[in-house]
């Protein structure tokens, strides 16, 4: 464990100013070794923000892409070496005043910086930034070097399926790329974010935090700007806050009198943020500017969202406790924005590229667009990945998308040891400053799946106490948790079918009952095209270990058959014959097992306030798994089936089963769902089977009654003797009269006569049929 120690002085900084700067972009080249006191022994091209991986990958002509079937093997090597970055550059011409700093945003992951072969920085940690100012230091030629340590390990790390992620127990160092049960053994190093050489006046800004209080009715706000910076008494500022429709609603000028100043000011008849799906995503620019003797020194801009947060407790949450002996109430687990319930409906965000520095503006956005379409309001930042660059938070700004923000442990039994703490602190430091800014953070998290067996921290483990500590000092207008689940939560299942735990998801989620599901998932295939991508053709078909399916994880990463499930497959729809029809009906469970598990969440509110799968997206390709988008950003038709189970208001059917027999009696309960602040008025819904190619089967019409705000609708119990059906699959068609919007459509599984009295073969792994 390296401990964080200053040649330099160096600040964390949250945002930087861009007026009267000019920024350098270097060139970068990068070489390895195998001990410290080594040199390269050649040099290659590097390009920044990126990888060490993907450089040697360009420059030594491995095989690429390098997610295609077992490339990524390629980098193995890498984990026990030294790499060095280099940089060579002629002293920048200065201005009187003016100031020369080297700035990184994100270096991956222990490091040592050097200029002209003095050493400036040694430091531990991915997340916080370098900030270094080098004018002293310069020569009219520099060299300066990054050194990257080997990557974290632990002596003595188990070996297993968990694939050493332990290693990751003992350092900040996301346990991901230690590999998971969708995501290789890849372990990233490398600058990933953007890193520059910055000209600033002396005197010059290093971060504008705009807190706020608002008042009961949440109609004005007082406004504090908590000002950072470098030499700033006796400067003269002006600050103004523009409302979203362009309009100056303040303007407030003075004179800071201490290097550490703060602004108060009030602002009336505020627009609030609001979550997707419950009002616009309102933001208003706070903008900054510091001028000495008329000359305009610097500015900084940023958004602001005025929202009241809150993690609540749900109906009935108060109520179980009735006998003694008792115990504690469940956690709170609903959320209260602006004083309103919100249904967190959503997914895990666990970031879309392995090598993050890939990851753009525009890779945060074609993802969070197709969220904001599939009516989500929350990503859960899983604490086994990565902490997300600067636009990822900004677009969940603009798109509504609330944040729940863990740290980043996971799945790991942390230590409480000083210099673990003290990385950790200052990791925890520089990621609450960085994010507090933002009007999507709803939610700081310890990490994840740190109180079960498998981590066995407890709210007294001292990484977990500090991290509270931390974000109640830093930043107490946000709750926290200290880890998902906690008392009344759950995570999983997540698979469709598990005879162990009660059949199938139809079966066994309606009996559970939490405050809220906030893991659960149901794997699926990649679709068609995607799956041709990623593996040779002679391998496609059938499925196989020890080809790509297994290293794209169809196979033996949770149990011998997940997430391909096979034998499910075979067991249901009778042996699987060619590709076409194993991503068919692989991609069918998975769209049904998740329209059930989202609309049953749906039905147990209010005491249930979230429901949130896993997962979103995936870093690399994956030949099956739970995500609902493929990498890079290619939908799923379970994002599609997702987003209609999310719609503020539709109707929707608790169904005992997916599949069904010859002549057995089909049932349906019936509900309206909403979420939504809108009063429903009466009306009619109709339920019918569709099957063979559009024969209808009407059997119920319900005459439902008007429901208040965010309120359910219970309905009856419809049944009908299923018909003689030639198809191995038919529909539940609910419709509102007036309504074509509330719409709803499930498919499901028939077995005829025939079909049941047949043998059954079940084709396993190792080839045996029964």
């Amino acid at each position: 464990m390296k401990k964080t120690f200053l040649v330099l002085a160096i600040g964390l900084i949250i945002q930087f100013s861009t007026f009267a700067q000019s920024q350098t972009q270097l060139k970068w080249q990068i070489g390895y070794h195998k001990t410290a006191t080594e040199q390269p022994t050649k040099w290659i091209p590097s390009t920044v923000p990126g990888a060490v991986q993907l450089d040697v990958m360009v420059a030594e002509k491995y095989k690429q892409p390098y997610w295609y079937a077992n490339n990524f093997e390629q980098f193995t090597w890498m984990e026990p070496y030294y790499f060095t970055y280099k940089s060579n550059f002629a002293k920048p011409s200065l201005k009187a005043g003016q100031r020369v700093y080297f700035l990184s945003k994100g270096i991956d992951y222990s490091f040592i910086v050097f200029l002209n072969g003095e050493k400036l920085l040694e430091q531990e940690g991915m997340f916080t930034y370098v900030d270094i100012d080098l004018t002293d230091k310069l020569k009219e030629n520099n060299e300066l070097k990054i050194t990257l340590l080997p990557v974290p390990m632990v002596p003595g790390s188990r070996t297993t399926q968990s694939h050493f992620r332990d290693n990751a127990r003992k350092s900040a160092k996301p346990a991901v790329s230690y590999g998971w049960d969708w995501h290789p053994r890849l372990i990233t190093r490398g600058i990933w974010d953007e890193t520059y050489l910055d000209i600033r006046n002396e005197t010059h800004l290093k971060s504008v935090w705009v807190r706020y209080e608002l008042d009961d009715k949440l109609e004005n706000a007082n406004l504090q700007a908590v000002v950072e910076g470098n030499l700033l008494n006796g400067a003269n500022y002006t600050w103004t806050i523009t409302a979203p429709d362009g309009k100056v609603v303040l303007e407030k000028k003075g004179l800071f009198d201490t290097n550490e100043p703060s602004i108060a000011a009030n602002l009336k008849n505020i627009k609030l943020w609001w979550p997707n799906g419950y009002g616009k995503a309102e933001l208003y620019t706070s903008k900054l500017e510091i001028s000495k003797n008329n000359i305009i020194l610097d500015t900084q801009s940023s958004k602001i969202g005025f929202k009241k947060v809150k993690l609540v407790t749900g109906e009935g949450g108060w109520d179980e406790q009735i006998l003694f002996p008792k115990g504690r109430a469940v956690a709170p687990a609903t959320f209260e924005v602006n004083g309103k319930v919100i249904f967190a409906k959503g997914s895990n965000w666990v970031h879309p590229e392995i090598f993050m520095g890939l990851a753009t503006r525009e890779t945060y956005e074609r993802h969070i667009k197709l969220a904001k379409e599939a009516n989500m309001n929350i990503f859960r930042i899983w604490g086994g990945g990565v902490t997300n660059k600067e636009s990822f938070f900004d677009l969940c700004d603009e798109y509504g998308i609330m944040v729940w923000q863990e740290f980043p442990l996971a799945c790991n039994q942390y230590p409480d040891e000083k210099p673990y703490l003290d990385v950790l602190k200052q990791e925890a430091t520089s990621i609450i400053k960085r994010l507090r800014t933002h009007a999507s953070l709803a939610l700081w998290c310890g990490g994840n799946e740190l109180f079960n067996d498998w981590s066995m921290m407890t709210e007294q483990s001292l990484p977990l106490r500090m991290l509270n500590k931390l974000c109640y000092d830093l930043n107490p207008e946000i709750p926290f948790n200290y880890t998902s689940p906690v008392n009344g939560m759950a995570h999983g299942h997540y698979v469709f079918w598990d005879p162990k735990n009660g059949g199938e998801v139809f079966q066994w989620l309606p009996k559970a009952h939490y405050t809220a599901y906030t893991e659960f998932g149901v794997p699926g295939t990649a679709n068609l095209e995607v799956l041709k991508t990623m593996m040779p053709a002679n391998e496609l078909f059938p499925p196989k270990l020890g080809t790509s399916w297994e290293s794209h994880h169809a196979f033996g990463v949770w149990g011998k058959d997940r997430w391909l499930e096979l034998p499910f497959l075979n067991e249901y729809f009778g042996e699987i014959k060619n590709l076409e029809d194993l991503v068919k009906y692989s991609q069918l469970t998975q769209c049904e097992g998740y329209k059930c598990i989202f609309e049953e969440a749906r039905r147990q509110k209010p005491y249930c306030g979230m429901a949130v799968n896993w997962d979103f997206q995936e870093p690399w390709p994956c030949a099956a798994n739970n995500s609902l988008i493929n990498y890079p950003s290619i939908p799923k038709p379970s994002l599609y089936a997702v987003g209609n189970s999310l719609r503020s208001v539709l109707a929707s059917a608790r169904i005992p089963k997916f599949r069904w027999d010859d002549g057995e009696m089909f049932s349906c309960e019936l509900f309206l769902l909403n979420d939504s602040y809108d009063q429903i008025p009466t009306g009619k819904m109709s339920a019918k089977l569709v099957y063979d190619d559009g024969k209808e089967l009407p059997f119920l019409t319900w005459d439902f009654p008007a429901t208040s705000e965010s309120k359910n609708i219970v309905g009856p119990t419809a049944r009908v003797k299923l018909p003689k059906i030639k198809a191995n699959l038919f529909k539940l068609v609910l419709e509102v009269e007036g309504k074509p919007e509330y719409k709803s459509e499930y498919t499901f599984v028939y077995r005829s006569f025939d079909a049941l009295n047949a043998k059954q073969k079940v084709t396993y792994l190792n080839g045996v049929t029964d």
